[in-house]
């Protein structure tokens, strides 16, 4: 092993801490992956949790310059097959193995640039913000999951945009009051907290659930070593979202909703069954 293969399994490193730091749900679903798979998508996560963190904590400095420099740093990256910023030099690899478009990580970048000030999201606006900040990270993942089949990733292209919207509004719905309060954001259009009533909530429900239904075809058309870490993710949103739709919409708009780590163990238990026996 040369040094620049050490710094690169540094860099992976790093983009899997961050993954498991961050996030329980998506940790669990890429260890459910081919190992084959597991590192490129935590590569993904990684500058993915990046440039979101930029815009939504780091309220005492300059966000459109970090962004901005962000921005630089990623394409340069990229062209230099290089950076010292572990995250992006994990990510840049994933980019030039898998043939990432420019375009996707451009529509992702500009959606994030989205978040730098309060929007009244209008219903384009909505679908351009969803677009990048979900669809085209589905996207991203089909890249590896297909690993350079492009009629294969054609094919399965609608599917995986439709199952990331999915789980980005229901993060949204989870998120109302954090977002709201804390952001000053509302994302869902003609929607307004402060009088977020059973019909708001109902309507918001129906699209996430056609974008599910969608969404699940995709899963089932999967190259089976990614199909089952897919699935995994599926069935946790999908739970939080049952459970969401259980609620009053006084009690979204209150607290935050999440599956207990217990609950998350059983459902990965049922999703392994269903997967090992072709059930899904």
């Amino acid at each position: 092993m040369n040094q620049k293969q050490l710094f690169d399994q540094v860099s992976l490193r790093c983009s899997k801490l961050t993954t498991r730091a961050y996030s329980t749900s998506f940790s669990l679903g890429i260890s459910c992956l081919e190992r084959s798979l597991r590192n490129p998508i935590y590569s993904i996560y990684g500058f993915v949790r990046l440039a979101d963190e930029i815009v939504d904590t780091f309220h005492e400095f300059d966000k459109a310059s970090l962004l901005q420099r962000f921005r630089e740093e990623t394409y340069r990256s990229i062209d230099e097959g290089i950076s010292l910023n572990p995250i992006l030099n994990s990510f840049q690899h994933t980019v030039r193995t898998y043939k990432i478009d420019r375009d996707t990580i451009e529509q992702f970048l500009h959606s994030m640039e989205m978040d730098l000030a309060p929007h009244a999201y209008s219903r384009e606006l909505f679908e351009e913000y969803i677009l990048g900040s979900a669809e085209v990270v589905g996207l991203m993942c089909l890249r590896v999951f297909c690993k350079g089949d492009e009629p294969s990733y054609q094919r399965m292209k609608p599917y995986a945009m439709k199952l990331g919207a999915a789980f980005q509004k229901i993060n949204f719905l989870r998120d109302l009051k954090a977002d709201n309060e804390g952001l000053g954001r509302m994302y869902f259009p003609g929607i307004d907290f402060n009088n977020f009533d059973a019909e708001a909530k109902a309507q918001i429900e129906a699209e996430i659930e056609k974008d599910f239904h969608e969404g699940y075809i995709g899963i089932k058309m999967l190259p089976r070593g990614a199909r089952f870490g897919v699935y995994v993710a599926y069935v946790y949103y999908l739970a939080l979202f049952k459970k969401i739709r259980s609620l009053s919409s006084h009690h979204v708009a209150a607290a935050r909703i999440r599956i207990d780590n217990k609950q998350k163990l059983s459902l990965l238990a049922l999703s392994f069954v269903k997967h090992q026996f072709n059930m899904l």
